[in-house]
């Protein structure tokens, strides 16, 4: 199972990229669990400064804007 967290203060695109993330693991069928992080000390402990930020298994692979579905296939199945 991996565990991603979608960082950002709540606004349209992060939930956007949470819905995003849950699409990718269902069509590659992989479980996942998926947090949202809203709290900005602990986004800023990520590194990220524009958001949203995309964190799987602790290693920040996407930062700023939505991510591109390619993409976030490969890192949900990889």
């Amino acid at each position: 199972m991996k565990d991603v967290k979608v960082l950002g203060p709540g606004c349209a695109r992060c939930d956007r990229a949470v819905t995003m993330v849950k699409d990718a693991a269902a069509k590659a069928g992989v479980d996942v669990t998926v947090e949202k992080v809203t709290d900005y000390a602990a986004i800023a402990g990520y590194g990220i400064a524009s958001t949203p930020g995309i964190v799987i298994d602790g290693k920040v692979v996407h930062a700023g804007g939505l991510p591109k579905p390619d993409d976030l296939a490969r890192w949900i199945s990889g």
